[in-house]
């Protein structure tokens, strides 16, 4: 099994950012697509990927992806109503999934109209059904795109909680103690078993964490963000130069 490639791309701008990631994901999707009749991804929350999902959702992507053969999958949910403002499966819906012809059978939210143990048990059926039930399945996803906090935390592996050294079960739900609600994240035993993972990280405000979690000491407690590693596929960090401004020696696209 070969080592990880890992690549960071820093750019100017958010906007220049969110441009060439879309470009990046749509070389991703037909490339991949040439190979295999279909291309798992697991989307995002938070307000990171927004401005990305209406790129994604306009021409020319609109028209050149093949969105049919696209599957589509969340990488956490906060377990609050579909119809709320913070139900990440919403955002993706109002910014993307609503203008894009994606099958609704190919469309994999995490449920939140269930109890959240029931709704993980649920998704790791799902992830199960799509990529194997042997634990030492080497394969997952195409894609994951994945946020990270000011606090170091993707997914919803926060800092100092049990799911950030989960290493059986691929989805987990849990009461998080500071934002007083239940979250439903897949895990990293899952996460790492992706051909590609793709981090978006932009803003002052996360600057300190990048530099720990990319050059600071392995403390996963502290930064869950370190554990995403692949086993055998490619880590892309996309940032802004604001993100990127404590980083020792990196170019900037």
């Amino acid at each position: 099994m070969q080592k990880n490639k890992s690549f960071i791309h820093i750019y100017k701008t958010a906007d220049q950012l969110n441009n060439d990631v879309a470009n990046w994901i749509a070389d991703q999707i037909a490339s991949t697509l040439k190979k295999q009749d279909r291309f798992t991804i697991a989307l995002s929350g938070g307000n990171t990927p927004e401005q990305l999902h209406k790129i994604l959702a306009a021409s020319p992507y609109k028209e050149q992806i093949e969105w049919s053969k696209l599957h589509i999958f969340w990488g956490d949910e906060r377990d609050v109503p579909f119809d709320d403002e913070r139900n990440n499966a919403k955002m993706a819906f109002d910014t993307l999934l609503n203008y894009v012809p994606v099958p609704k059978s190919q469309i994999h939210i995490m449920r939140t109209d269930i109890p959240p143990d029931q709704s993980a048990t649920e998704y790791e059926k799902i992830l199960h059904q799509y990529f194997g039930t042997n634990e030492n399945v080497s394969n997952s996803f195409d894609l994951v795109l994945l946020g990270m906090g000011d606090d170091g935390h993707t997914l919803s592996l926060f800092p100092g909680t049990e799911i950030v050294h989960e290493e059986k079960a691929w989805a987990k739900a849990f009461f998080l103690q500071a934002q007083n609600m239940y979250r439903i994240s897949i895990t990293k035993s899952i996460t790492n078993r992706s051909s590609r993972i793709a981090f978006l990280t932009t803003g002052k405000n996360k600057a300190a964490a990048l530099e720990q979690v990319l050059e600071g000491n392995y403390n996963p407690d502290l930064y869950p963000a370190q554990v995403i590693n692949p086993l055998n596929g490619e880590l892309h960090w996309f940032v802004d130069k604001d993100a990127a401004v404590l980083l020792k020696s990196t170019p900037t696209t």
